[in-house]
């Protein structure tokens, strides 16, 4: 595992290399209650599928990151998609990624991709979440119930160690916060200007279809990946179909012309890299 330390935070990735030249970056976002070692062997799989570099990262707070000092407010995946990660692909140098988010992560990959229309050579997201559903926070509600109730604390504290219940707290209690119900992120999707792929499973605990569906009328070319037998994580639930499908979009994807983008100034404005 490898560490950046970017504004004082030590934050944890890993970073698999090209294996074929003139390949582009992916850049792997996590979930709400996820983290680089909650992807298993996917984004391995992934670099085997496609050849290209494949970065993945735990978010301030998560895994083995150090978390932010200040509480949880709303607008928290604005701060991942706005500053953080700028941040974070400034510091890793990393020219025109490919997002792939998963829940959060694919929200906070629109934000990104709409904030940095320049930046982004693609987006895929998978589940992802553009405004609040009442189906979203009945799913959340039986979380909050099976944390109190089964050995959920202690299977999530594998990979989020000490600082598994804030990591359950945080999240939980931000998306069932009367102040979150406003929540929405649809203003970002008419500013995107790179290729989508956005995937959802038919069996969504925490979504409808329509949270996919927005985006392709937003954006146009979106290209929509349903899936069946498939709940909220499609990269588990249907991993051939989605490694298969996020390989052929990365195929269609034209690189784009080196040092054409300008990041606004991110919270955090360097970092330095350490292993461990």
């Amino acid at each position: 595992m490898k560490h950046i330390v970017i504004d004082g935070l030590r934050l944890e990735y890993r970073d698999l290399p090209a294996t074929v030249a003139a390949r582009p970056n992916l850049l792997l976002l996590h979930e709400g209650l996820g983290c680089v070692a909650m992807w298993r062997d996917f984004p391995a799989k992934l670099a085997a599928a496609t050849g290209c570099r494949v970065i993945v990262w735990s978010r301030a707070g998560y895994g083995g990151s150090q978390p932010y000092a200040e509480l949880r407010m709303p607008s928290y995946m604005h701060r991942e998609g706005e500053e953080a990660l700028p941040a974070l692909v400034k510091a890793l140098n990393v020219e025109n990624p490919v997002l792939i988010g998963h829940s959060d992560g694919g929200s906070i990959a629109l934000i990104f991709a709409g904030a940095f229309a320049d930046v982004p050579l693609g987006i895929a997201v998978m589940a992802p979440h553009e405004f609040v559903e009442e189906v979203t926070l009945a799913g959340i509600r039986v979380a909050r119930a099976a944390w109190e109730t089964t050995d959920l604390p202690k299977k999530m504290a594998r990979y989020h160690h000490d600082q598994t219940p804030c990591v359950f707290s945080d999240w939980n209690d931000t998306w069932l916060s009367p102040d979150f119900r406003d929540w929405n992120i649809e203003a970002y999707l008419p500013k995107i200007r790179c290729p989508v792929l956005a995937i959802q499973g038919e069996d969504d605990e925490y979504a409808t279809m329509r949270q996919i569906d927005v985006i392709a009328e937003r954006v146009p070319g979106t290209k929509l990946l349903k899936l069946r037998d498939c709940g909220h994580s499609p990269q588990r639930d249907q991993e051939s179909a989605v490694l298969a499908a996020l390989a052929e979009f990365i195929e269609t994807l034209a690189p784009r012309h080196a040092g054409g983008h300008d990041l606004k100034t991110p919270i955090f404005s360097h970092g330095s890299i350490t292993e461990s």
